[in-house]
């Protein structure tokens, strides 16, 4: 039995393939549809940026201290405060210096009187003053010399201690330097001329004058001002601590131009000029971008991340950028104006390349591939040198696994999401 039902078994299922071979013919497959979003390649500018990491700097900082060592005595400001330039931030203990003062201004006193009674022609009268002089001087050495010789004479006989005539002796050397003294004072008075003596007299009065000065100068170091309009940042000290010129009080900001320094890739660093336009973008804060322009591009490499340093100028008069923020500058290198540009998300780049596809939903509904060329790249848009013309209704979603002619259905606002 097993043999011939092998034998019938191929017929049976011919014959059920001829019966449900001759029925009904098969209904169609449905037309594939693919759902995407579009955009319209447009005219428009676009620019060349060149961005990198960047930290916020301010346009100067200054450690203020003291030029002298002294206690302080009162702060005027603190750490927060806004000053200008010029303001009071402390003072120094000035005591000593004050003293000095008073006794640098009388000498400037007396050396003008000086001057003026040399002016007025009373050299006659230090003349005989000087004369006076020698003859008082002459008479004390004579009558020295004569006690010397009398002692001299009694220490030879025996009649009196050595320690008596060293001290005649010594009174005898004394009235005759004396004498010398008053001797060569007189002497200077009658060869000097009298426009001399005004000469010296007025060179004593400018070394006082300058004496005067100096202190003054030193006084001022007990006020510390500000070196400029600005924001202190640090507070070191505090009264009663002693203010030395190694050690700083205060630190000031200049904020008024905020520093942006990037380091840019040394291939892209090229293209950036001074003076360029350049933004900020803090990463704590991205929605908001801050305007200024290159004001430093670097003449050297650093050798070891290969890198050029940009600083990116901003005014900051509001002090809406902090020192120390994070964040990105983007440099403006150029501006294409009439540009064909479309949405980044429509091209799909050959890696490594500035070529890549762009899909266009056609007049006929259809999706069609066209091969093209990029230039800049800004942000979320890209320019477009060849392939596609201003006007075309791009696929920005949709677009992966396209085939040239399959039906598109564009999805309007608030419509469900593409499937990638």
């Amino acid at each position: 039995m097993r043999p011939l039902l092998i034998l019938i078994q191929p017929f049976l299922i011919a014959a059920t393939l001829l019966v449900f071979g001759c029925g009904p013919a098969e209904e169609a497959a449905p037309e594939l549809v693919v759902p995407v979003r579009t955009a319209r390649a447009e005219r428009s500018d676009i620019e060349a940026v060149v961005a990198a990491p960047a930290a916020v700097f301010p346009l100067s900082e200054t450690k203020v201290a003291a030029r002298l060592t002294a206690p302080i005595e009162a702060l005027k400001a603190g750490k927060g405060d806004v000053v200008r330039r010029g303001q009071l931030l402390a003072r120094l203990v000035s005591g000593d210096l004050e003293a000095q003062r008073d006794e640098a201004a009388a000498q400037v006193a007396n050396a003008e009187a000086d001057l003026a009674k040399l002016s007025a022609g009373t050299l006659p009268a230090e003349i005989e003053r000087a004369r006076g002089q020698v003859e008082t001087t002459a008479a004390a050495l004579e009558e020295a010399e004569k006690i010397y010789q009398r002692r001299k004479a009694l220490f030879d006989e025996g009649a009196i201690p050595e320690r008596e005539l060293l001290v005649a002796r010594t009174r005898y050397e004394q009235a005759r330097t004396n004498h010398q003294v008053a001797q060569r004072s007189l002497k200077l008075l009658l060869e000097h001329s009298r426009q001399e003596d005004i000469r010296m007299a007025r060179s004593r009065l400018e070394q006082a004058r300058a004496r005067l000065r100096y202190i003054e100068q030193q006084l001022s170091y007990t006020l510390i001002r500000s070196p400029y309009d600005g924001v202190i940042t640090e507070q070191f000290l505090y009264p009663g601590d002693m203010a030395k010129p190694d050690t700083p009080i205060f630190t000031v900001m200049d904020l008024s131009i905020a520093v942006a320094r990037a380091q840019v890739p040394l291939e892209k660093a090229a293209a950036i000029r001074k003076n360029q336009a350049c933004r900020f973008t803090s990463y704590d804060a991205p929605e908001r971008a801050f305007q200024g322009k290159v004001t430093m591009v670097n003449q050297a490499a650093d050798p070891m991340r290969r890198t050029v340093e940009v600083w990116c100028g901003i005014p900051n008069r509001q002090g809406a950028l902090k020192a120390g923020a994070f964040g990105e500058v983007a440099v403006v290198t150029a501006v294409h104006h009439g540009a064909t540009v479309v949405p980044l998300p429509a091209v799909q780049f050959e890696e490594g390349t500035r070529r890549g596809v762009v899909w266009v939903a056609g007049a006929d509904g259809g999706a069609h591939e066209r091969k093209v060329t990029t230039g800049v790249v800004d942000g979320e848009r890209v320019e477009i040198l060849s392939g596609v013309r201003p006007g075309a209704t791009v696929v920005i979603e949709g677009a992966y696994g396209l085939a040239e002619g399959v039906k598109l259905r564009v999805l309007q606002p608030g419509d469900g999401e593409t499937q990638q």
